[in-house]
């Protein structure tokens, strides 16, 4: 996870995004009466299989699903850094939040980062370096898929004063800013805080500097918040009162929404209720630039796909042209590479990827005397739509599939325990060295990749290094080709989820367009306000 790693801020303004914008009744952007409005109460939905699960609490060096919960962490914490972009979804780039500035240095093996003067967590205490650099010590050593995957030096986390911390690496990182926001080092914690409650205690009542605190937490089902009226900006946040809730599914936020029972619902994917929700109307309707495609992950390191010819027949029995166009009506394009079209180095079209290939599948599996494939993916619409589809593609290849849909706990035991065959997740952030991009899917070092390949990992490392943007996409592209000439994991439709809000709602993120920094939007909560009610 991307997440949880971002370019460096010279060359982010060089990187734009596609995309239309927030709609209602396909009539364009959500428009409101007037300028934001102060108070209010809103109600958020996150569906149970992803955000809506925080089973072990909101303390960013023990929530192991802190990659999902980037909505409650950043309310909470704020954040460091955070992914900006135009209403339509263009010009995004990362940006100082809780940070002042950035510098890298040493050719990319030391990172300065510079805090804001004046900021304190809601407890009262000072949020500086030494806090910053604590958080970051825990951080680094957190179960979380969110935690970085930094080339840290040995006591390579240090202070220079009050307001600043240093970072040094083993080897160049110029990707590092661009990781920030999707990776748990982002959020700060009070030390102090920490310390007086304990980690059990804390994971429960976190105390952050964000434009939100806790009011109550219930784990994986609500999680209750209201305004920080010491936030650092001026005038923010707008919303009294701001509530998480875990619901089951797209249907029924759909319905809690139409029913008045909520305000707004992030990541929703079951295109019917998509458009059914652009043609009635009666929601802002914001569908967001597609960066994260769906990949078919592949154990490399066990049987059955330990042979190259059992991936290859996965790649020649697969047809996501056809997935795309006969359930989706074309609405996500298709990628052959880790990035989608809304994201930073997507490349159309990748040279040597074998397509779709029946005949050669069916030769490949009486080779093989037979392939039994263990499929399993998410519980979210569009993934278990594509894996059905799937399923039926490669038995008619003569391929034995067995499919299993997990909660996202159980389905990070499955990846930890290593005995998975094959897995459908999402492949990439915004910026592929970000969070969970590419090198959480293919590094070897990743517990949720399936490859082993040094010559990959170091044309990742290498990329993740390079200040030029041309080089990273001539880097990645190369890694691209790779994966495809080992047949590591074919890469299927880059789906791009959509948030609803009922009208009078408004924010960054919720109603406008902000490439999907991991999976979800980063919204940004402070700035989320509705109108007055009647």
């Amino acid at each position: 996870m991307h997440l949880p790693a971002l370019l460096l801020a010279t060359a982010m303004v060089m990187a734009g995004c596609g995309g239309g914008a927030a709609t209602t009744a396909g009539d364009g952007p959500a428009e409101p009466s007037g300028p934001p409005q102060q108070g209010g109460e809103l109600t958020v939905l996150e569906d149970a299989a992803f955000a809506g699960g925080w089973p072990t609490g909101l303390d960013p060096a023990t929530n192991t699903t802190g990659g999902a919960n980037v909505p409650q962490m950043s309310a909470i914490y704020g954040g460091l850094f955070r992914l900006v972009a135009d209403d339509d979804g263009t010009n995004a780039r990362v940006e100082p939040h809780q940070a002042e500035s950035s510098s890298i240095e040493n050719d990319g093996r030391t990172i300065r980062i510079t805090l804001r003067e004046g900021l304190r967590f809601t407890d009262g205490t000072a949020f500086d370096a030494e806090a910053v650099a604590t958080n970051f010590r825990r951080a680094v050593d957190s179960p979380c898929t969110c935690s970085p995957n930094w080339p840290l030096a040995d006591g390579g986390i240090t202070t220079d004063g009050p307001l600043t911390v240093v970072l040094e690496f083993t080897r160049p990182y110029a990707a590092v800013i661009n990781a920030i926001p999707v990776t748990n080092v982002n959020w700060i914690a009070s030390p102090t805080a920490l310390a007086e409650k304990g980690e059990d205690a804390f994971a429960i009542e976190p105390v952050g500097a964000g434009p939100f605190t806790v009011v109550s937490n219930q784990l994986s089902s609500e999680l209750v918040l209201e305004r920080n009226p010491d936030y650092f900006k001026d005038g923010l946040p707008y919303l009294d009162r701001l509530t998480f809730q875990s619901i089951g599914g797209d249907q029924p936020a759909y319905q809690a929404l139409l029913a008045g029972q909520a305000q707004a619902y992030e990541g929703l994917t079951t295109t019917p209720l998509l458009e059914q929700a652009q043609s009635q109307g009666q929601l802002s309707v914001a569908v967001q630039p597609a960066t994260s495609p769906y990949v078919v992950q592949l154990n490399t390191e066990a049987a059955p796909f330990d042979d190259p010819r059992a991936r290859e027949a996965i790649y020649a029995a697969t047809d996501f042209d056809a997935i795309a166009q006969g359930l989706f009506g074309g609405q996500y394009p298709v990628s052959q590479s880790f990035t989608g079209p809304g994201g930073l180095f997507h490349t159309e079209e990748i040279p040597g990827y074998t397509g779709h290939d029946p005949e050669r599948a069916r030769q490949l599996v009486t080779e093989l005397g037979g392939l039994e494939v263990d499929l399993g993916t998410l519980g979210a619409y569009v993934a278990e739509q594509v894996m059905t589809a799937l399923q039926t593609q490669w038995q008619e290849a003569g391929i034995t599939v067995r499919t299993e849909t997990y909660e996202l706990s159980t389905l990070i035991q499955e990846f930890n325990g290593g005995s998975w065959h094959a897995m459908l997740q999402t492949a990439g952030s915004w910026d592929p060295a970000a969070g969970v991009g590419v090198n959480f899917r293919f590094d070897s070092n990743s517990p949720f990749s399936g490859v082993t390949d040094p010559e990959l990992d170091a044309l990742f490392d290498e990329a993740a290094a390079t200040v030029d943007p041309a080089e990273r996409q001539e880097l990645y592209d190369r890694a691209g080709e790779m994966i495809a000439e080992n047949h590591y994991a074919p890469f299927g439709l880059a789906f791009a989820p959509a948030n609803l809000a009922v009208p009078g709602v408004y924010g960054p993120g919720l109603t406008t367009q902000i490439p999907p920094i991991v999976v979800n939007t980063g919204v940004h909560w402070d700035e989320v306000w509705r109108e007055p009610q009647q």
